[in-house]
């Protein structure tokens, strides 16, 4: 007995045996659990590579090496300035308790990390690297952020005990602004004057203000501070020692400055006044000398 009439022909699919119509299924499941997984890789992000070392700082307190070396194209450029000085870089305590001690100062960028060596004075100079230039790479110390702040050191051999060169510190200022170790300051004055300079005051222009105030730290406490030059003498004024602290307020935010812990060794200094030679001698009175 026939199920279809002698004369009639087959559909195609009347021709396909039943193993391979469960095959066919199959490879349809398969196909539709492939683009459902494909969709599914296009709706979730690729997330970037993250590479942990063991020279991650969660806080670190870091300055662009980029910015490091523009500092020192303009220490080169502007050397007329302190023509017997060299160049170098410091460290400072900024809290009372940050060990400053056995410090160790990375050049880390995306292909290149580099050892900085720091003399026992925590001063350094720094080597040119092409690539670290090239990839803007961090000069990381591994301390926290706030723990310290960072200077210029320009200093001219052969001054007496106690003294600096004003020369050298126009070139300190100039080449801090350019190399992004911006000095903060503590008072209401510092910040107005910061408001009014405006895109100068991170700036090596900010340098060349009759009223910049550039923080400079001595070696040692201070209970004055005076410019000579020739048989001219003159005192600093008050306001221009401590940060500043003489027109703040007993319960002025200090915590904002770079100085919260040398405060007693801060000075601003009239670098804009072109009537003080760069010759000008910076005469110290340290407080210990007093005793």
């Amino acid at each position: 007995m026939h199920l279809y009439p002698a004369n009639r022909p087959r559909q195609r699919s009347e021709l396909i045996p039943g193993g391979v119509w469960l095959l066919a299924g199959l490879l349809v499941c398969a196909t539709a659990v492939r683009d459902a997984g494909a969709q599914q890789n296009k709706a979730v992000p690729v997330l970037p590579t993250v590479t942990v070392t063991a020279k991650a700082n969660r806080d670190p307190v870091e300055k662009s090496y980029r910015k490091i070396i523009r500092g020192m194209d303009l220490f080169e450029a502007q050397h007329n300035l302190a023509p017997a000085a060299s160049l170098r870089f410091k460290l400072l305590a900024r809290q009372r308790d940050t060990d400053m001690h056995q410090i160790e100062i990375n050049v880390i960028g995306n292909s290149v990390d580099f050892l900085v060596p720091l003399a026992p004075d925590n001063t350094f100079s720094m080597e040119r690297n092409k690539v670290a230039f090239d990839e803007d790479a961090q000069v990381v110390p591994d301390r926290k952020a706030r723990s310290m702040t960072w200077r210029t050191d320009i200093r001219t051999p052969g001054l007496p005990p106690h003294t600096r060169r004003l020369g050298d510190l126009r070139l300190e200022c100039r080449v801090g602004m350019e190399a992004g170790l911006i000095s903060e300051s503590v008072s209401l004055v510092g910040r107005i004057a910061g408001a009014l300079v405006g895109t100068f005051v991170n700036t090596p222009a900010y340098c060349d203000k009759l009223d910049a105030q550039y923080l400079f730290f001595a070696d040692r406490p201070l209970f004055g501070v005076t410019l000579v030059a020739g048989t001219r003498r003159e005192a600093l004024p008050i306001n221009r020692l401590y940060g500043g602290a003489s027109e703040e307020r007993d319960d002025e935010d200090r915590s904002g400055c770079d100085c919260e812990l040398l405060v007693d060794r801060t000075y601003f200094m009239p670098l804009g006044d072109r009537s003080w030679p760069d010759d000008t001698l910076v005469e110290f009175e340290l407080m210990d000398d007093r005793q």
